[in-house]
């Protein structure tokens, strides 16, 4: 019978590591059924006319998804619920994420909600955000000083003080 021994890796000891940490943060127990808080993974990318939100939703139906605009942030929201899965089957460990998780994105000054699309296929949620116009500088004119005593255009009269004995 072949004996197997396992190498020191590093990086394997530190996942482990922080899965014992993310247990302990949440509270799960072994084989525990109960829901959990999770974040799905989420990339951005961004291009001259929008920024592109793009999150793992997969086993989520589009019905339990909510995108909510409010405030300049959007906010995603979704539930992914669990089967309960008979004991028979000898199922000893949960490691897919399930239950409800909600995450607030700022979005830049002046997107209003004409400029927001969202899609989902195949599991992935896509925000489409259009960039808001930039404002464009504005040249202000600088007027003629008058001299003292004289009418300005807007009809006001200017004058000195003088000083009383």
């Amino acid at each position: 019978m072949a004996t197997l021994v396992r190498r020191f890796d590093p990086f394997r000891e530190l996942a482990s590591l922080q899965n014992d940490m993310r247990r302990m943060i949440y509270a799960e127990g072994p084989g525990e059924r109960g829901s959990r808080a999770w974040i799905p993974a989420l990339d951005v990318t961004e291009n001259e006319k929008e920024i592109v939100y793009a999150f793992d939703l997969p086993g989520i139906p589009e019905d339990k998804i909510a995108v909510d605009l409010e405030d300049g942030a959007v906010t995603v929201s979704a539930e992914r619920e669990r089967e309960e899965i008979p004991s028979q089957h000898g199922l000893h460990r949960y490691e897919r994420h399930f239950g409800s998780f909600e995450r607030t994105i700022a979005l830049p000054a002046g997107v209003t909600e004409a400029d927001v699309k969202a899609s989902y296929s195949n599991g992935e949620l896509e925000l489409h955000v259009r960039k808001p116009e930039l404002p464009k500088p504005h040249r202000i004119p600088v007027a003629k000083s008058e001299t003292a005593g004289s009418k300005s255009e807007d009809g006001a009269i200017e004058g000195k003080a003088r000083k009383k004995d």
